[in-house]
Order: C-alpha cells, then structure tokens, then sequence
C-alpha cells in the first residue's frame, strides 16, 4: 500500500505543477496510510517529483519511511487526519486563492458545485508557514469543510482519497476565480440557505454526479 501511494503523491504533485496550482516547491501533498501518512518530503519541485521525494511518517511525526524530512507543513496535514473521514490532503499556492484571501475573507457560496466543498469557505487568518498556529486555525476550519483558503498563503483541500482532494483543489480554484471575476464587476451575489437546500434534494433525487446506467 505504501509504494502505491507514494507513487499516486508524486503523480499528483507533477499534475497539479501542470495545472498551474503550484509553482516550484510552493505545496505539499499527504496520504493517509496504514503507517501514518505518506507525505512530500520538504524542498520538493513538483514538476519533477518521484516516488523518493514522498516519506512516510507515523502519528507522531517521526519518518519510518524515505530519507528526506517530512514538508515543514506537516503539522497541518495532521490536523486535517484528526477527521476520521480524511483520506488525502493538498496544500497549494494556487493563484486565484491567494488573490481572493487578499481582498475577503471567505468565499461566499456562489454555484451549487460549492456546496461538495461544504459550501462558504473561511480565508484563515495569517499564521507562517508551518507554525503550529496555521495548523490548528487550518485544522479547525476543515471541521465544517473540505477546503480552507489561507490568508495571504494558498488553499488547503481534503477528500476521502488523493483523487477527490485533487478535485476539490481545482474545484475551489474555480470557484475563486469565478468570485473574483464577478466581484470586479459588482458585489457578487449568492446562493440563499433555501436555494442550497434545493440543490441538496434534488442532487440526492437524482444521483447527480455519477453516471448510472439508462
């Protein structure tokens, strides 16, 4: 299981390098594992990340697998696993996060597909980088959410597996893009607690989303 999702991180990494999400060794990716969690290992380029740029690391923190030093992010990701239901963590520099924490601070639930990340999302406030500051304000923000923006930093996503965090990176990148883009318009509007209720009864109704046979 280990090899696999060290290698599932490094494929990862260079996708989300090719998405534009990152820049250089600007995020981090983790797992969750039967040891712990497979995690980059710090100083890593995305674009060019290998299965030996991931370690594993138990739950206290210490590296059991890989010789390289675990991101100095990791106490973020470990927060995130305090949910039971948190299989992968992405951290990225991801521009149109980063530019919408400079001027809200959150993302207010404007499409429907929000509402897969948790809907609003909270912009946290300012903490440095891998302080344990950050990572308890990132942690307590991911309660009620698969997503957190970081003030002035990047976007923080959560799913059951690598691929359903991946996704949600680049759904929230889309929906901050989308909000700055109207924003610059005009104050944007969005969706009333009734209207997201809706979409919640008929996405349930309908088994929107997943392909299901005629």
């Amino acid at each position: 299981m280990t090899p696999d999702a060290r290698a599932a991180i490094a494929d990862a990494c260079r996708a989300l390098a090719a998405d534009g999400l990152v820049k250089g060794t600007a995020g981090n990716v983790s797992v969750r594992v039967d040891d712990g969690i497979a995690i980059t290992a710090t100083g890593v380029v995305f674009a060019q990340a290998t299965v030996d740029d991931v370690s594993v690391v138990d739950h206290d923190g210490r590296v059991v697998v890989g010789s390289l030093a675990p991101s100095s992010e990791l106490g973020l990701h470990l927060a995130a696993y305090a949910d039971d239901a948190v299989g992968a963590v992405v951290h990225t520099h991801a521009p149109a996060a980063i530019a919408l924490s400079l001027v809200s601070d959150r993302l207010p639930c404007i499409h429907y597909q929000q509402l897969t990340l948790g809907g609003e999302i909270e912009v946290v406030p300012f903490a440095v980088f891998g302080s344990p500051e950050l990572a308890a304000s990132t942690g307590a923000a991911l309660t009620t959410a698969n997503a957190a923006i970081l003030a002035h930093h990047g976007a923080v996503t959560t799913g059951r597996d690598l691929a359903d965090a991946v996704a949600n990176t680049a759904l929230l990148e889309w929906a901050c893009d989308i909000y700055l883009r109207a924003r610059a318009v005009a104050a944007p509007a969005e969706l009333s607690p009734e209207q997201r209720a809706e979409v919640v009864a008929a996405a349930v109704a309908t088994a929107y989303g997943q392909k299901r046979t005629v």
